[in-house]
């Protein structure tokens, strides 16, 4: 903003602080001057240039062509050195621990070595596989999995993104619906002390050739199918290439697609999102003007390659300069907060759950994380006590809060480092990020009002969605959307508040509210201030259901407590939820009933699953679900 302040916003300009909203406004109404910015300052490097930003002549549709015409290959610009980044060869790209070594020197790659383990790695996939294949990955996020994610791009194949946690069955399907050719996996995982068998549910989620890393060691440790290989083997292919080191990549236009991503749908099958080259584009271009990423940082950020924010690391790191920092372990306790200390972490990602996990647990009392410049979160609904214990771990830095979607391959919403920040809270919409926040009856409040409604994007959005591979995307996203200033807006779910202070909170998904005696709520709000009522609470869940035939809906609230070895007065309970909500959030909402349970269901991206919890309290009182 120093650079091009006065010249974009003339005399309304002050300074960056000041003028932040103002240029964030005019990235809105004219996209195509702040990429043309943004494109040169990442490592963005073109074989053949785009002939604009942006062409929204397309009548058909809600497509817009972004960067028409341009030719590239995103991995090869993650692996270049480049002056605007101030990457060089010898710059360390990849940082890493494994679990169990934690007194020894963390280990490292440099920006040349990165490239040609990943050219490598290319060459043998060309002794594999066909030009064009889909290949899935499904493994830890590693230094290997980082490795092999590049190759699979830089050689014309695509990735399809898969998570180690997934059952048998959730691999079939999602090996099934992208058409995967092979898929990358592990022995087994080592996590937390365990050891956790990885290819036995691969095998049996798909038959496909399975390419096999050992999870510790140097071989793997079970015997493998006739047509699958190890990881060795798999190398091995490249032995008589000339200069296995070195590949030409493959370029392609700016919308093919390199990565298939899945949504955590809990019903039927999940949404296959398919990610062009714009994606990575975007996702590092939020990371460079929201969190500051750059040459000289190192990041890390629990993940895994299977979940849009193991992509979206990658990506933010290597198009940024920064460094990527990985922990091959489990990140729950002591051990993973010391590789951050002894890596010298400066941005460090997080999910509430895990913060709240480690200020329980005390696991991270004694550590030095000064040097954390920098922290994020996404995800969930962050717990405000818990963010300032995170805060406080650090020197008190600030947490950028960001939330937005797969399907759109950034964050919607976030904070900056360029405003002051609230705990839990989002300060701003995303850099050319343009919203509205409706009414019930899809009229748009006035952009300075407080209000709470579901929000509808504007559709010009760079990196977002046009298509799915086993869904009507215009159907889910923008079928029944009101039309705003000549746009038909884009539907995302969430339902968010605007605060007299301009700051925004999400309040959980539109299928997440409730109607409490006439009055709409969500069940996020409901939850935090549920989780202030008791000290021995560790966290809570709110849902609705209606006890009679078309009778009002009823407040439960479930429980999970910190001591699950004694036994707990749900009355009490109850009077104390009853008098939290009153108290912090509406007299007039009744607590109907309570129950204390062990855990609650979730995704394996650990999104709460309110929707079973719901039906299994029905179940619970002998009502049939609502159609």
């Amino acid at each position: 903003m120093e650079l091009h302040g006065s010249k974009l916003l003339g005399s309304s300009y002050k300074n960056p602080i000041d003028s932040f909203s103002l240029f964030q406004k005019f990235s809105v109404r004219h996209p195509k001057v702040y990429w043309e910015i943004i494109l040169q300052e990442l490592s963005i490097k073109f074989q053949e240039g785009p002939r604009c930003v942006l062409d929204t002549s397309n009548k058909f549709g809600h497509r817009d062509l972004w960067l028409p015409d341009s030719i590239l290959n995103i991995a090869e610009c993650c692996l270049l050195p480049g002056t605007s980044t101030r990457k060089t060869d010898e710059g360390v790209a990849i940082i890493w621990r494994n679990e169990g070594e934690d007194d020894l020197p963390v280990n490292s790659l440099s920006l040349k070595e990165l490239r040609e383990q990943v050219m490598m790695v290319a060459n043998a996939l060309d002794a594999t596989f066909r030009k064009g294949d889909a290949i899935a990955i499904d493994m830890p996020m590693t230094a290997t999995a980082v490795i092999i994610y590049l190759a699979i791009v830089l050689a014309g194949y695509v990735v399809v993104s898969i998570a180690d946690s997934f059952a048998a069955k959730e691999i079939e399907t999602r090996m099934r619906v992208s058409k995967a050719k092979g898929i990358f996996t592990q022995d087994f995982i080592i996590r937390g002390g365990r050891t956790v068998p990885l290819y036995s549910r691969v095998i049996e989620g798909t038959p496909c050739k399975a390419i096999v890393v050992p999870g510790r060691g140097e071989n793997v440790e079970i015997k493998l199918r006739k047509h699958d290989l190890s990881w060795n083997d798999f190398l091995s292919s490249v032995k008589d290439c000339p200069r296995p080191f070195h590949y030409s990549p493959v370029y392609q236009p700016i919308d093919s697609v390199t990565n298939v991503l899945f949504s955590s749908g809990t019903t039927g099958d999940p949404k296959a999102i398919p990610w062009t080259q714009l994606s990575p584009i975007r996702c590092a271009a939020d990371s460079w003007a929201h969190i500051d990423s750059q040459a000289g940082d190192i990041f890390c950020w629990p993940t895994n390659l299977g979940w849009v924010m193991g992509p979206i690391l990658l990506y933010s790191c290597f198009l940024t300069g920064a460094t990527l920092a990985i922990y091959h372990g489990s990140p729950l306790g002591r051990d993973f907060g010391k590789f951050v200390q002894d890596a010298g972490v400066t941005m460090l990602g997080t999910v509430p759950s895990l913060v709240k996990t480690w200020k329980n647990s005390k696991c991270m009392e004694g550590l030095d994380w000064t040097k954390i410049r920098t922290l994020a979160s996404t995800g969930e609904a962050s717990d405000v006590d818990d963010d300032l214990w995170l805060s406080s771990q650090t020197g008190y830095k600030p947490i950028v809060e960001c939330c937005g979607g797969t399907e759109l391959a950034s964050s919607y919403i976030q904070g900056s480092l360029l405003q002051p920040q609230g705990f839990g809270a989002f300060s701003t919409p995303s850099m050319t990020t343009g919203f509205v926040i409706l009414d019930e009856q899809g009229i748009p409040y006035p952009d300075d009002q407080p209000c709470v409604g579901e929000v509808g994007l504007f559709p010009h959005y760079m990196g977002a969605s046009d298509k799915l591979l086993n869904a009507d995307h215009d159907k889910i996203y923008f079928d029944g959307m009101p039309v705003y200033n000549g746009m038909q807006l884009r539907r995302h779910g969430d339902i968010i508040r605007r605060t007299a202070g301009g700051y925004f909170r999400v309040h959980g998904r539109a299928d997440d509210t409730m109607n409490l005696g006439g009055i709409k709520t969500s069940s996020v709000e409901i939850e935090r201030v549920c989780n202030q009522a008791d000290a021995n609470i560790l966290e809570t869940a709110a849902v609705s259901i209606r006890t009679g035939a078309g009778g009002p809906e009823q407040l439960v609230v479930l429980a999970v407590m910190k001591d699950r070895s004694l036994h707990w007065d749900f009355n009490l309970l109850r009077t104390k939820f009853q008098k939290a909500i009153q108290q912090n959030l509406n007299p007039l909402f009744k607590v109907s009933f309570v129950k204390v349970v062990a855990e609650f269901p979730r995704t394996a991206s650990n999104k709460l699953l309110r929707r079973v919890l719901r039906d299994q309290m029905m179940q619970e009182f002998g009502i049939r679900p609502r159609m």
